[in-house]
């Protein structure tokens, strides 16, 4: 496939107008016969990465009544899998619910998430909407995994490992950064989930050993009316963008970006590698995910052109078109005409409430009766009510 007429991101900054092209997957100088595809008036950039997602709770409401001192409080306040809303949504079958989590990304324009549980590959692996990242090490925390230590020393020291922590704003919150020294398990390849309670003191041990912090904001702000402390965004510890699940983010990385820019008082060209290179380095992924150059993976999202800078054009965007190694996944209705309809003819039709209305590569209509027979017809994906 040979993409011209677009604008190509080189970074946040800068664009080249350059035709673009794809084979086996992969981005490549030069060019076979192929699909040809006119992309004028948009501008092509990287898949986005989203570095923390539970993909199961999307199709959930928010819940609870925050502020809250820590995600444990959070969580006994809010976990009752007896009662409405919880046990309808537990109803839904897993693999439905883990699609939809797929859906509410692809719709956001990722192309890689960050599952926080334990890689499915029946469902992963099996045309689902999004990569999920599969080559990592995790814990759920200090307090919920016991086998902390074991876990961290058995995985592969090339994989990174994920943990929430310091998810609170109370002294046992700031407390677990000490924990995780003592334990042994800071290094380059932790990956911190939050760290809201970072303080100096445990800043200072966070760049010591070169951890590093994925940032929810939106779930921080309503789970804990706090995010993370301005100095820890300006100290140089690597951060990357991560939306949780819709229990306490409604909403996608799109919101996520917009969110985190005013949150942090950050510029657009702070974010845009939260969502990119700096997540492809957190998360460990090397094949080029999060940047468009040769040999690289061809995950690739296409928004309308208005003269834009790369970040400025995350700001406040509706995909037109996202490509996942090659493959097209999602296009929009304005642009599907351009496209071969031989790429596109098994796509289904999903509109989501105030933010647009796509073909898709998935079974829409299975997973929308699958969800309805349970929930009924007007459920939410992360807040917004779902059409097809």
């Amino acid at each position: 496939m040979t993409l011209t007429g677009a604008r190509i991101a080189r970074n946040a900054a800068s664009t080249e107008h350059v035709d673009l092209h794809i084979r086996r997957g992969h981005i490549q100088k030069e060019g076979r016969s192929g699909h040809h595809l006119d992309l004028s008036g948009h501008l092509i950039l990287p898949g986005l990465i989203n570095s923390h997602d539970h993909l199961e709770f999307n199709l959930f409401p928010r819940l609870g009544r925050g502020p809250y001192p820590n995600a444990t409080a959070w969580a006994e306040d809010i976990y009752q899998p007896d009662r409405s809303p919880v046990k309808e949504h537990l109803a839904v079958p897993k693999p439905v619910r883990l699609a939809w989590g797929g859906l509410k990304n692809l719709l956001s324009g990722v192309t890689t998430v960050a599952h926080h549980n334990p890689y499915d590959a029946e469902v992963f692996a099996n045309n689902f909407p999004v990569r999920v990242v599969k080559r990592f090490g995790w814990a759920h925390s200090l307090r919920f995994s016991p086998d902390l230590v074991s876990r961290y020393q058995t995985v592969s020291k090339r994989w990174p490992f994920l943990i929430h922590a310091a998810e609170g704003t109370d002294a046992y919150a700031v407390s677990e950064i000490h924990d995780l020294e003592r334990k042994r398990v800071l290094s380059r390849r932790t990956v911190l989930i939050h760290g809201v309670g970072i303080d100096g003191e445990s800043l200072k041990i966070l760049l010591r050993r070169h951890a590093s912090v994925v940032w929810c904001p939106s779930s921080n702000l309503f789970m804990l009316s706090q995010t993370l402390h301005p100095e820890v965004l300006r100290s140089g510890l690597p951060v990357c963008l991560g939306t949780d699940s819709a229990l306490t983010c409604q909403g996608d990385l799109a919101r996520e970006i917009r969110v985190a820019r005013k949150a942090g008082g950050l510029a657009a060209e702070d974010v845009y590698p939260m969502v990119t290179t700096e997540a492809a380095s957190i998360l460990s992924l090397a094949r080029g995910e999060g940047e468009i150059r040769e040999h690289a993976i061809a995950d690739l999202l296409a928004v309308p052109d208005s003269g834009q800078n790369p970040a400025e054009a995350l700001q406040n965007f509706c995909p037109s078109l996202v490509i996942l190694g090659g493959k097209i996944q999602l296009v929009s209705k304005n642009l599907a005409p351009r496209i071969d309809p031989g790429l596109i003819r098994n796509f289904q039709n999903i509109e989501l409430e105030g933010r647009g209305s796509w073909f898709v590569n998935a079974n829409i209509s299975h997973l929308h009766a699958a969800v309805a027979a349970v929930l009924g017809p007007r459920f939410q994906l992360a807040g917004r009510a779902v059409r097809i």
